[in-house]
């Protein structure tokens, strides 16, 4: 049974530091993602992980201040969010893929498995 559960999300003040967690299980995955979504808005893509190889991608929005990891010993992904900013607020969802893809996929339609989703929410 595939499992992906999020963790971490919270209330914080512009400028804070946030780590999120993702507990993927239950199969071997090729990718692992993060994507939020906040009030109103489309599900939008942040950071994905290449699984074995460890190779990311962030979106522009999020580069230089968020740094998707993984850690595969504990089935683990990592969303580590720094300078957050209230635009940051949204549920940020985990999702995870065992297809095969030449680039690190970065559209919702990639991933089969998705969590629950955890709230961030940034004041300013």
């Amino acid at each position: 049974q595939v499992q992906v559960v999020e963790s971490g999300g919270g209330l914080v003040q512009a400028g804070d530091s946030l780590r999120l967690s993702c507990a993927a299980s239950g199969r071997t995955f090729r990718a692992l993602g993060w994507f939020r979504q906040a009030p109103g808005e489309e599900r939008e893509f942040v950071a994905a992980i290449s699984w074995s190889a460890g190779s990311t991608y962030h979106a522009e929005s999020v580069k230089g201040r968020f740094t998707v990891s993984r850690d595969n010993a504990k089935n683990t992904l990592y969303l580590q969010m720094n300078s957050l900013e209230p635009e940051d607020t949204a549920v940020y969802y985990c999702a995870a893929t065992s297809r095969y893809f030449t680039l690190l996929p970065r559209t919702s339609s990639a991933y089969d498995y998705w969590g629950q989703g955890t709230q961030v929410t940034v004041s300013s």
